[in-house]
């Protein structure tokens, strides 16, 4: 099953602050993708939000959301020597099942920093993702 999974920092704040936090985030990620009967097909990390399209196979949503979200806001809460909740609340997941719908999702998801400015167009959008990519 597909899901797109959102969830967003605690009472607004950023959930990742520099490029660290956004390296570990995608470590976690490709991770539990390589651990467990699941698959990214889609993400975006903002700096008080993110998106995930995730396809799960045996194991719930809720185990891949606990390992992932735990994991993230422990190696988080230790690198910046903080305590407490990283995460407003539970995510957010929507069921995605039409095929048109997909395509829809991943095209909003990608293309979520161009809307909130955090990139000035396509070309830089592109260009921040296979600098990504290299790490």
């Amino acid at each position: 099953m597909c899901y797109h999974v959102i969830n967003r920092g605690n009472a607004r704040h950023e959930v990742v602050h520099k490029e660290g936090d956004y390296e570990a985030f995608v470590k976690l990620m490709s991770d539990a993708d390589a651990r467990l009967p699941m698959r990214v097909i889609a993400y975006c990390l903002m700096p008080n939000h993110f998106h995930l399209l995730l396809e799960t196979g045996q194991i719930p949503l809720s185990k891949v959301m606990l390992r992932l979200l735990t994991g993230y806001a422990v190696s988080h809460n230790l690198r910046h020597r903080r305590k407490g909740h990283l995460f407003q609340n539970r995510y957010k997941s929507i069921l995605c099942q039409e095929d048109t719908y997909l395509l829809e999702l991943v095209r909003y998801i990608h293309l979520n920093p161009l809307r909130a400015k955090l990139v000035a167009d396509t070309d830089a959008l592109v260009k921040k993702s296979q600098r990504s990519k290299k790490k």
